[in-house]
């Protein structure tokens, strides 16, 4: 039969999860670094080439 009770190990559902959770997503990181890359690229450009 399975053992359907919750451990001690597993979180709180009321406990509210921070920022640090939302960063340790990987599509969101994904996203900032594509998002960092063309702020990089842009500012590269307008630097060296304008």
């Amino acid at each position: 039969m399975l053992d359907t009770t919750q451990s001690d190990a597993a979180p709180p559902q009321d406990e509210p999860r921070g920022c640090l959770f939302a960063l340790s997503q990987p599509p969101l990181m994904i996203f900032l670094a594509v998002i960092g890359c063309l702020l990089l690229t842009a500012a590269l450009h307008d630097l060296l080439w304008l």
